[in-house]
């Protein structure tokens, strides 16, 4: 049975599990830990970098990016959207994401959505509305609320005048709520 399966299906069971396991790992070690699971909604912000260009050789820069995640408790199903705000150009990309939690603190997605662009320049996604594909990590500090996340986005058909697909690296700090 895989791990997601047990997450969606046996939570509980598996709380549980943890719960004995944490408490007789803390009492070997005589020190006291806490299991997290991987879920929960955040906001967040960071840093993006586009890895490719247009035609003009724009789209390769850095921008401020601001994240939000709404996890489906029972269901290992997340609304995400970021925000890629830069110099001349911002796009909104919304995705809808499958998660898979690889540990208690760590959960890896693939997402899919569209990405919306405005501005004068390309930003790290291009410059044209687009489908987008969205892979990511989102890792949740054990004894906290503070989420990194880390995520890629391929945007197809993403630049005016080139046919051609935008790649862009994000990587921040989200609170939990």
């Amino acid at each position: 049975m895989s791990l997601a399966c047990i997450g969606r299906q046996h939570l509980s069971h598996v709380a549980i599990a943890t719960t004995l396991l944490t408490g007789l790992t803390g009492a070997i070690y005589q020190s006291t830990a806490q299991a997290q699971a991987a879920y929960g909604s955040y906001v967040g912000a960071g840093a993006s970098v586009g890895v490719s260009s247009d035609w003009n050789g724009e789209g390769q820069q850095l921008s401020a990016v601001l994240a939000a995640r709404y996890k489906f408790l029972k269901l290992p199903i997340s609304l995400r959207t970021q925000a890629f705000i830069g110099s001349g150009s911002t796009a909104i990309v919304p995705t809808i994401s499958y998660d898979v939690p690889l540990t208690w603190q760590l959960d890896a997605y693939v997402g899919a959505g569209y990405s919306f662009a405005t501005g004068n320049n390309p930003s790290p996604v291009g410059d044209r509305n687009t489908l987008v594909i969205q892979p990511g990590l989102d890792y949740a500090l054990p004894n906290g609320n503070t989420v990194l996340f880390t995520n890629a986005v391929f945007a197809f058909d993403a630049y005016e005048g080139k046919n051609e697909k935008a790649v862009a690296l994000q990587g921040g700090l989200g609170l939990r709520f």
